[in-house]
């Protein structure tokens, strides 16, 4: 096999991380991503992979929930290891992000490639590699990181997810060079021989029902006007229901959507702020047009989606997959979760729940996004 998933969810920190580590190890490995709960104890996290595998790759996250080879878990530490029989890869740290500066974003993003030709020379193919990003989920640069890198990256597809905290929205972390930190972001390229395909999709429908945001502080997030009413108090009207009754699992069923180059992404709602307005977990500004979306499906639309990846590239071998934390939400909010959960194990998808994901040059919400990897091409 050239990837390994693995899984555990003891109580045990040490205990779990242990059980994570056999089941993913392999000869000659190229790369170990690993996604833990926010719960566990991040020095025993850390001491355990670092002391198990010191001359692997080690790229991770914290979670707002984590997706094993058995589905939708929490408290749990699950990822998936790469060979380095069919994978070439290199990752590069993208430091001080509320420091941002484009010119630091693209050396980061230009050593990393420099780093992978100087690995593979001849034989380097930008057609045959992705990159994946890790982030802080409460950094706040997605838009301004993703964007940068994706200028640099040119023919090569990328995707991403925002660390997540559970639901306390208080510390994430991604990891990178042995440890875990914070204000930063983890820029990963994968070269393989295996057939892949990078993408992103979502289950919603825009209606009629427009808004305006009058008033906002983007630095923050924030939205405390919308039609030139208090943001909370006009959402909840033109969602049918009073503003006392928002809540994440409202936001995660009635969702906003913008419209960029021909379509239609989501700008989700992270929660209500004491003074009624709206706080989002992606960049907002005045003067932008927002839409109500409708929701369709979840389970079907899943369903539908991944078995169309699995035919587009064959045998599949494993999804890494981020999936935005009010996707799953929704999904507990409608009775789905067992539903959605037995879709992503039969589909073979490692990841997690997320604080936002990125695609491409977007920073986006309530997606899931990822890579779909086939096995490998015969010799």
């Amino acid at each position: 096999m050239a990837v390994l998933r693995g899984f555990s969810e003891l109580a045990d920190t040490g205990e779990a991380v242990r059980e994570f580590a056999d089941s993913v190890d392999q000869s000659n490995l190229a790369l170990i991503l690993f996604f833990c709960s926010p719960s566990m104890d991040r020095e025993v996290v850390r001491d355990v992979l670092t002391r198990r595998f010191p001359d692997c790759a080690l790229v991770g996250c914290t979670t707002a929930g984590e997706i094993t080879p058995y589905g939708y878990r929490e408290g749990s530490v699950t990822g998936v290891s790469f060979s380095a029989d069919h994978f070439h890869v290199v990752t590069q740290l993208v430091p001080r992000l509320n420091d941002f500066s484009i010119e630091d974003v693209r050396a980061a993003g230009g050593e990393a490639i420099e780093c992978l030709k100087e690995k593979l020379g001849a034989g380097f193919d930008p057609n045959r590699t992705f990159a994946m990003l890790l982030v802080d989920g409460l950094s706040r640069q997605e838009e301004a990181v993703v964007s940068t890198l994706d200028s640099v990256l040119g023919a090569i597809p990328l995707f991403g997810g925002s660390a997540g905290d559970g639901l306390e929205f208080h510390d994430t972390y991604v990891f990178y060079g042995g440890r875990f930190v914070q204000d930063a972001a983890v820029l990963t390229l994968i070269q393989t021989n295996c057939g892949f395909e990078v993408f992103k999709f979502d289950h919603f429908q825009a209606t009629e029902r427009k808004m305006v945001v009058t008033e906002a502080d983007p630095d923050r997030r924030i939205v405390t006007e919308i039609n030139a009413e208090p943001a909370a108090v006009e959402y909840a009207r033109l969602v049918g229901l009073d503003e006392t009754e928002l809540s994440p699992m409202i936001f995660a069923s009635h969702p906003v959507v913008v419209r960029v180059g021909g379509e239609y992404h989501v700008r989700s709602i992270q929660q209500v702020e004491d003074d009624g307005s709206l706080r989002f977990y992606c960049a907002i500004d005045e003067g932008l047009v927002l839409t109500v979306a409708d929701c369709n499906d979840m389970v079907s639309h899943l369903e539908a989606t991944l078995d169309t990846l699995s035919r587009q590239v064959g045998q599949s071998q494993v999804i890494v997959g981020f999936d935005c934390i009010l996707r799953r939400l929704e999904a507990e909010r409608n009775q789905q979760a067992i539903a959605v959960s037995d879709i992503l194990s039969k589909y073979k998808v490692v990841g997690f729940n997320t604080y936002g994901e990125q695609y491409r040059s977007m920073h986006v919400n309530q997606t899931f996004t990822g890579v779909i990897i086939a096995c490998p091409r015969p010799a």
